[in-house]
C-alpha cells in the first residue's frame, strides 16, 4: 500500500484528468509516460490517444515496448515519423538540442490532436523535474501541453510506487533518455553514430545490463552503468567480448567511468559553453 500522502495526489491525479474530455498523451513508453497514460485511460476510457515517435534517436526497442502496452490495454495507439537529424540546427547539438527536438515532436503531436477535434496534449514530466536544465520544457510552454503528474505533485519514487500497485510492468524500468543524449554538446550527431550508439547499447542490455549508457568521444565509447554493471565488467573474458564488439561496431577504445551511471553527465562540460551561450550553469541537467 501506498502513503495516504501519494494516493492523494494520486487522486488528485484523476480528477484532473476527469475534466478533461479528450486527451492525446505523448507516449514514450518510460516509466512516466506509461503510468499517465494508463491512468488517462482508466479515467477517460476511448477519449484518449497515445502518440509515439519513430525517429533514429529512439530504440526500436523502445517503440516496440510501447505498441505492446497500448495493445494489450485496447488504447489507440498512433505511430509519427520524427526526424531529428533533419531539423536545422539540430545535428550541431547545441545546448538547446532538447528544445529543437521536442518543438518538433509536439507540432507533429499537435497535428495529430487537431485532425481528431482534440483539444488537449499531456506529457509525462514529474515533479523532480521542477528546476532542472530541461529546454525542452520551452516547447512544452508553447504548445500549452499539460504536464499532470507535475501538476498532481507526483515525484518519480512516488510514480514508480503507483505504477507497482497498478501492475504495470514498466514501474522498475530504468530511466532512458534519447540517443542524442550520448554526444557531448557540440559533438555533430549523424545517423551512422546513432545506430553504432545503439548496436553498442543493445549489446550491453543483451547481456544483461539495466541501467546503462555509452557515452561517444569519436573513436572511444565511454560505458557508464551501475554496480551491477560494475560487477559484470569485472569479468576479464567479459571485457574482451565487450571489446571485440564494441570494435566491429567501429569505436577503437572503450572505456568505463569510474563515476558510474549519472543522470545528465553530459551536461557537466555545460559550465564551459555557458561562457559562450549564456546557458545556465545551475540545476542543468538536460537529458538522463
Amino acid at each position: 500500500m501506498v502513503e495516504a500522502s501519494v494516493q492523494t495526489k494520486y487522486e488528485r491525479l484523476k480528477n484532473n484528468l476527469a475534466q478533461l474530455e479528450c486527451l492525446v498523451v505523448a507516449f514514450s513508453g518510460g516509466v512516466d509516460s506509461t503510468f499517465l497514460l494508463k491512468v488517462a485511460h482508466d479515467v477517460l476510457g476511448r477519449n484518449v490517444i497515445a502518440v509515439s515517435a519513430r525517429s533514429l534517436t529512439f530504440p526500436k526497442r523502445e517503440l516496440d515496448a510501447a505498441e505492446a502496452f497500448t495493445e494489450s490495454h485496447g488504447i489507440e495507439h498512433v505511430i509519427i515519423d520524427s526526424e531529428e537529424l533533419e531539423i536545422v540546427g539540430f545535428s550541431d547539438n547545441p545546448p538547446n538540442r532538447c528544445y529543437l527536438c521536442k518543438s518538433e515532436l509536439l507540432g507533429k503531436i499537435r497535428a495529430v490532436a487537431d485532425s481528431r477535434g482534440i483539444a488537449h496534449i499531456a506529457e509525462g514530466s514529474n515533479a523532480d523535474d521542477e528546476g532542472d536544465y530541461r529546454p525542452g520544457m520551452q516547447a512544452v510552454r508553447e504548445f500549452h501541453v499539460l504536464s499532470p503528474l507535475r501538476q498532481a505533485g507526483l515525484n518519480k519514487d512516488e510514480i514508480r510506487q503507483l505504477s507497482q500497485e497498478l501492475g504495470l510492468p514498466t514501474w522498475n524500468k530504468q530511466s532512458f533518455a534519447c540517443l542524442s543524449s550520448r554526444f557531448p554538446y557540440g559533438e555533430t550527431i549523424t545517423k551512422e553514430r546513432l545506430q553504432r550508439i545503439d548496436l553498442a547499447e543493445q549489446f550491453l542490455i543483451d547481456n544483461g545490463f539495466r541501467q546503462v549508457r555509452v557515452r561517444f568521444h569519436g573513436n572511444l565509447a565511454r560505458i557508464e552503468t551501475d554496480e551491477d554493471g560494475f560487477q559484470k565488467l569485472s569479468d576479464p573474458a567479459f571485457r574482451g567480448r565487450i571489446h571485440s564488439q564494441f570494435k566491429a561496431i567501429g569505436f577503437d577504445y572503450v572505456a568505463m567511468d569510474l563515476l558510474g551511471y549519472r543522470t545528465g553527465s553530459m551536461n557537466e562540460t555545460l559550465a564551459i559553453t555557458q561562457l559562450t551561450t549564456g546557458f545556465p550553469q545551475k540545476n542543468r541537467r538536460m537529458a538522463e
